[in-house]
């Protein structure tokens, strides 16, 4: 229970539609490789384990928050996490990323699934409230791949530009596909909910490669499914934000399965996509990753124009049109945080 005269942070407030004079900031990828802090922490520990360490995980989440006093902590995690903790074989290859020994693309290979045990979500719970008692006032956001991205994962056996099997598969064989998207609701539904009964105040289902398919696909072969994974977390009562990557004509079907906020990339205006959109959704984004590397006075006012542009929407969360560049000069990231808290 609240306590009487709580108020939300500004982050939760502009989710749930609020204008702030303000908008809040915060940087996906925020946590992690562009930072020397977490390059020193995880020499000698592989990437997947360094997430399933609570201690580990929590103290790579508050690394950021600390460094550049963004308004919101995103868990540190990897998308393939909830499908390791199933008990699926899956690696991360330096220079390439997650991979799995046996992709997954018969229906054999999807009735073999494993059914994922909740009390291997125990190191995710652990994590996320050592992390949550030492943000003070910012909150937490947990993390979670959409199904398709995950189910493009298993069936491509690792990262793929265009998922020409996984779309394949969506229409070769629409059983199996029904099957393996259920399974990958699932575990992306459990992994969401323990991050926010642990206390993450906050959910981001993260699309990574919904890009690659039409609206006809999406709306009819995937967005069913993430409705699916929010099953367990909508009831929670917080703030639900759904991203993907090349997604500008996918906006609108991706409000639709029910969240408060979209995340935008770099590709399409917000202005644009408040119109599209309507006014009953937050929009979150979009300055561009690339203009991390710009001098100071083209990022400023390009920032500028995001944020202008940004109050075509009922509200706005500030942050990049896609993950941090893990060559970034940390010490940008700070000074957008401190141009727009003194500025914007």
């Amino acid at each position: 229970m609240l306590a009487e005269g709580y108020t939300p942070p500004p982050l939760v407030r502009a989710y749930r539609g609020e204008r702030l004079e303000t908008p809040p900031v915060w940087f996906m990828r925020q946590a992690g490789r562009s930072l020397p802090e977490y390059r020193e922490l995880r020499v000698g520990t592989d990437m997947l384990d360094a997430c399933l360490n609570p201690e580990l995980a929590s103290e790579i989440t508050l690394q950021p928050v600390r460094r550049h006093g963004v308004d919101a902590g995103i868990f540190f995690s990897d998308i393939v996490i909830p499908v390791k903790l199933a008990g699926v074989d899956v690696r991360i290859v330096a220079g390439r990323g997650p991979v799995l020994e046996h992709p997954v693309r018969t229906a054999a290979d999807v009735a073999a699934l494993p059914v994922l045990d909740p009390a291997a979500l125990a190191p995710i719970r652990e994590a996320v409230a050592l992390t949550v008692a030492q943000l003070g006032p910012a909150p937490l956001i947990g993390f979670a791949g959409a199904p398709y991205t995950l189910a493009s994962y298993l069936v491509e056996g690792g990262p793929s530009k265009e998922q020409l099997k996984t779309r394949a598969l969506m229409h070769s064989d629409p059983a199996t596909w029904t099957a393996l998207l259920s399974w990958c609701a699932g575990i992306t539904g459990a992994f969401l909910a323990a991050q926010i009964e642990s206390g993450a105040s906050a959910g981001q289902l993260f699309d990574s490669w919904a890009g690659s398919l039409s609206l006809a696909d999406y709306t009819a072969q995937v967005a069913p499914f993430s409705v699916r994974a929010l099953e367990p977390v909508r009831e929670l009562g917080v703030p639900l934000i759904h991203f993907g990557v090349g997604t500008g004509e996918l906006l609108a079907a991706m409000r639709d399965i029910g969240v408060d906020a979209v995340g935008v990339d770099w590709r399409l205006p917000l202005d644009e996509a408040a119109r599209r959109l309507g006014g009953d959704v937050t929009l979150q984004g979009n300055i561009d990753p690339a203009l991390l590397h710009a001098p100071w006075p083209v990022l400023e006012a390009h920032v500028r124009d995001v944020i202008e542009r940004g109050r075509a929407a009922r509200a706005h969360v500030l942050n990049l049109g896609h993950g941090v560049p893990p060559d970034t000069d940390p010490t940008v990231l700070t000074r957008i945080v401190e141009f727009v808290h003194r500025d914007a």
